[in-house]
């Protein structure tokens, strides 16, 4: 009875660790993000944030969304990416994972329609089928809340 009752505990540890492993996956930052305008609801772009070989994340324009945008260059960016096509281009950078909490910091975004750069800091809520997204300048800050795309 002893090797039934273990066996049934190793089994059921397993499926838990892999329900766990596959919940916290889903926890991070690390996937593909339709960005919706704060300001007017609608959908925008297609972000996807990745994992760097030294632990950062960044972000890349995958697609945009609205047409007449398609083939827009960054001329407002101040920095390397002036004159870039947005589509494509990393606009979060350096972010990692915070050291309490569950969110990421210490990176920057770029609004390319503006091409202000802000600190950054990503939660994701709702299981991780949502990522908010804070940018901070001084003491003003704006939020954006990103949907998963699965």
């Amino acid at each position: 009875m002893k090797p039934l009752v273990l066996i049934f505990q190793t089994l059921l540890g397993c499926c838990l660790g892999a329900m766990s492993l596959a919940a916290s996956a889903q926890m991070t930052p690390v996937g593909l993000w339709r960005n919706v305008d704060d300001e007017t609801g609608q959908a925008k772009a297609e972000i996807r944030i990745q994992m760097e070989a030294n632990g950062h994340l960044t972000g890349r324009v995958e697609k945009i969304l609205v047409a007449a945008e398609d083939n827009v260059l960054c001329d407002a960016c101040q920095d390397d990416r002036h004159g870039q096509r947005i589509s494509g281009m990393e606009i979060i950078r350096g972010v990692r994972r915070a050291e309490q909490g569950l969110w990421w910091e210490g990176g920057h975004i770029l609004d390319p329609d503006s091409g202000k750069i802000y600190k950054v800091r990503l939660t994701p809520l709702d299981g991780g089928r949502k990522l908010e997204v804070r940018g901070s300048w001084g003491p003003f800050w704006r939020t954006q809340t990103w949907l998963r795309i699965p």
